[in-house]
């Protein structure tokens, strides 16, 4: 009896309750075997309790679904037609459009093809009318510049200064000094720049024991070197061009009209005295004034006219515009 009711006691226990344990080891395993909760068959058992939809169910979300497009289609179309129905600016043809009457005296000018040939004179002559006589043919480059009659600075007072249309301009004025046996001989070096505004430049270097016999030397020394520098038209070079002379090196590029010298140092003042008004300078490495001066006088002798490349290839001026 005893076991029995120990039997009836354990299966009226909740499953989550813990089991106790019988007073009969051998029959107390039996019974927790027996009445173990099985949570896998439990679940399987209340899934398959769960309710089930209807089947038409989802035909009747597809078919509200459907009638909801069809209503938005329809709405589109009637918002279509309702924008084709707004009136719209009719296009203008282009038979109404009238030209301009041609004044009196008007006279069609002929075809490109049937205008006679142009001779190689009136093609030069119209480059000439645009370019200027620097496009011309006639060459300025060479050593062919005016006479100047030299005196030399020993034989004239210091203040003779010779009678010409050079303009002088001082670059630089410094002292030197020469060691000799009986010990330091002082003395002044004067760089000057000679030129006439009209394309002829050149530089010069004196010594002396006094500043302005320094410069007078310099001077005449700048008037026996004289160059040509070429010029366009419009004061400026007919190509760029680059030199070196020691250790400077000097870029020279034309410039348009209006420009100006844009330089420094004895760049400008080599330009300036040579005529050039609108033209680009930049002393590239040393500062050296004598030796710019020199790179800048060498570099402009590396140019050349149209009329001189022309000869050198044995073409004619006109071909070079081709």
């Amino acid at each position: 009896m005893a076991a029995t009711a120990t039997a009836m006691a354990i299966a009226t226990i909740s499953p989550s309750a813990p089991i106790p344990s019988a007073p009969f080891p051998s029959l107390g395993l039996r019974l927790r075997l027996r009445l173990r909760p099985q949570p896998l068959l439990l679940a399987a058992s209340r899934r398959l309790l769960l309710p089930v939809p209807k089947a038409s169910s989802w035909d009747d979300s597809v078919a509200e679904e459907g009638g909801d497009a069809e209503e938005s289609a329809a709405a589109g179309d009637q918002e279509e037609d309702d924008e084709d129905e707004k009136p719209r600016p009719e296009p203008v043809s282009s038979s109404e459009f009238q030209f301009a009457a041609p004044p009196e005296g008007y006279v069609e000018p002929a075809a490109f093809d049937e205008l006679p040939p142009e001779s190689p004179e009136d093609v030069a002559a119209a480059y000439e009318s645009l370019y200027g006589p620097a496009f011309s043919g006639e060459s300025l480059l060479g050593n062919n510049v005016y006479e100047v009659k030299v005196v030399d600075p020993i034989d004239m007072d210091r203040e003779q200064r010779p009678n010409d249309d050079f303009t002088e301009r001082v670059v630089q004025v410094n002292r030197v000094t020469k060691v000799v046996k009986g010990g330091r001989q002082l003395s002044y070096r004067a760089i000057v720049v000679v030129g006439d505004m009209k394309g002829h430049v050149g530089v010069g270097v004196g010594k002396a024991k006094e500043v302005t016999e320094a410069i007078t030397k310099a001077a005449m020394n700048g008037r026996r070197n004289l160059v040509t520098v070429p010029l366009t038209k419009y004061s400026t070079f007919p190509h760029r061009a680059d030199a070196d002379y020691g250790a400077a090196r000097v870029m020279l590029r034309p410039a348009c009209p209006g420009s100006g010298v844009i330089a420094g140092g004895a760049v400008r003042v080599v330009l300036e005295m040579a005529g050039v008004e609108n033209a680009l300078g930049k002393q590239l490495r040393s500062k050296n004034p004598l030796n710019n001066a020199r790179a800048t006088i060498k570099a402009t002798q590396t140019m050349k006219q149209f009329k001189d490349v022309a000869e050198e290839r044995g073409v004619p001026m006109e071909e070079l515009w081709k």
